[in-house]
């Protein structure tokens, strides 16, 4: 799984017109999944991203996890995040897991953060939807499974 975070300020989706999630503060993830992941991977990413310290603490240094600061999460489904732009000038997105087993796997990763305590809004799975933030910082990270040792 892939996960590009932003801190961010606000944050909002919406499909055909409606506002399907909303957060004053905290962390905007766009997510992918791939066909090799697994829910060993969703355990992974939600260990780690609530854990992350990339909030700042009084003397200005990123200290605090989202947990410390109380934050939200907007959660937005991306398999685009796995588009190889390696030949051509078209995407190819073949490493993008199928939509039954994407959803899944999206699904118990919110699932799992609201479990774990944290406010966990989403946009519609398998949409186009419009996603806007105020980047804070700009503060943007990528969490790649793959990449654990």
């Amino acid at each position: 799984m892939r996960v590009v975070l932003q801190r961010s300020k606000e944050a909002k989706v919406v499909v055909d017109g409606k506002v399907t999630g909303q957060i004053d503060f905290g962390l905007v993830l766009l997510v992918g999944v791939t066909q090799d992941d697994s829910v060993d991977d969703v355990d992974y990413l939600v260990k780690k991203i609530p854990h992350l310290r990339i909030f700042e603490d009084e003397a200005g240094k990123m200290n605090h996890s989202l947990m410390d600061v109380g934050g939200s999460i907007l959660s937005i489904s991306q398999f685009t995040l796995y588009g190889d732009t390696r030949k051509g000038r078209r995407p190819n997105f073949m490493a993008a897991a199928k939509p039954t087993q994407a959803e899944e796997l999206y699904n118990q990763f919110n699932q799992q953060l609201m479990d774990a305590g944290v406010h966990v809004e989403t946009g519609v799975f398998g949409e186009m939807m419009d996603v806007s933030l105020t980047n804070d910082g700009p503060v943007t990270l990528i969490v790649d499974t793959d990449d654990r040792k």
